[in-house]
């Protein structure tokens, strides 16, 4: 995806790019591919599939939320930033948390905030789970892209969210997921309000956006111990 289509596919989303923001996601990729060649970010680097798979597949989360009425964020298992650090240079109203559970990803992640001047920006090395419980309805969105299943997902980042708040999980095709997570979504108060299915431009890759609505206070026995959530 060229410069000039990422800028058209983000307007076709409803998104105006300031030429700020395109200069901070331009040091966003040379940051990206920088740090790539020391610690295991992606295996995705040349230009046009990072502003295609990366850049913009993170924006699409405003198909199903207007980010721009969302005060705060947390995007669990980010990885390399994606989608928790590409919304807060895209929409700056956003105070976003981020968490991973790798030190060193988190040590490229406050790298990133410090050399783009991001604010209201944190990023946590903890587990997804661990956070969860000592932060229960914290947050307007929880967010997480390609991380685990959603099953798993559900009961770390349902939690999270307020009530009357929403977790959207990012997927590629997740048909089997929905199926087999709606007793567990249940069970932590959400509700599947929307899910939003389309295939990615250019490519033709299907990808799935899931929003879940959380109904009620958490259940305090949830999350449970459970296995570590993989990236």
């Amino acid at each position: 995806m060229k410069i000039e289509e990422f800028i058209k596919e983000v307007n076709n989303l409803g998104i105006s790019l300031t030429k700020d923001q395109l200069n901070k996601l331009n040091q966003f990729y040379d940051l990206l591919i920088e740090w790539n060649q020391k610690i295991n970010l992606t295996r995705i680097t040349l230009k046009e599939d990072v502003y295609l798979k990366h850049f913009y597949d993170s924006l699409t989360i405003f198909k199903v939320i207007n980010l721009y009425e969302v005060e705060t964020l947390c995007d669990i298992g980010t990885g390399a930033g994606f989608p928790g650090l590409l919304l807060k240079i895209v929409f700056p109203n956003l105070k976003i948390t981020l968490i991973d559970s790798l030190q060193k990803r988190v040590n490229y992640l406050n790298e990133l905030i410090s050399k783009l001047s991001l604010e209201n920006i944190v990023a946590y090395h903890v587990r997804g789970e661990d956070y969860a419980r000592l932060n229960y309805e914290k947050f307007d969105i929880v967010t997480a892209r390609a991380v685990s299943n959603l099953e798993l997902l559900s009961e770390i980042c349902i939690p999270l969210a307020k009530v009357n708040g929403y977790f959207i999980a990012m997927k590629a095709n997740a048909d089997e997921e929905l199926n087999s997570s709606k007793d567990i979504i249940k069970k932590v108060n959400g509700d599947i309000e929307k899910v939003e299915k389309f295939l990615l431009p250019i490519e033709n890759s299907v990808r799935t956006l899931i929003l879940i609505k959380k109904l009620a206070p958490t259940n305090r026995k949830y999350p449970r111990p459970i296995n570590k959530i993989k990236k």
